[in-house]
């Protein structure tokens, strides 16, 4: 397996329904899903982005599988990440 980096730009999407899907995610106990090692999410002009590093692009795809039904919930249209394969990763 190999680490990836996901990056996805959801445009329209609110602070609040970021904050909804987190808690949806938590309670479906996909909150801390295995093998995501990283998130890192930041609100931008019209939207939102969210940036992922995955132990392997099968894990990315699992969660994808709980993830998609609760944006849809949120009302968040679900876009296709951008996936990379990690070079490096550089940690305190």
């Amino acid at each position: 397996m190999s680490t990836v980096v996901a990056i996805f730009d959801v445009p329209g999407m609110s602070s609040a329904q970021y904050d909804q899907v987190i808690r949806d995610l938590d309670a479906a106990g996909a909150g801390s899903p295995t093998g995501r090692l990283h998130h890192v999410a930041s609100p931008k002009e019209g939207g939102w982005l969210v940036i992922d590093v995955w132990d392997s692009a099968q894990s990315l795809g699992k969660f994808a599988e709980v993830l998609v039904p609760i944006l849809q919930k949120a009302g968040v249209n679900p876009v296709a990440p951008l996936v990379y394969p990690v070079h490096s990763m550089i940690a305190p």
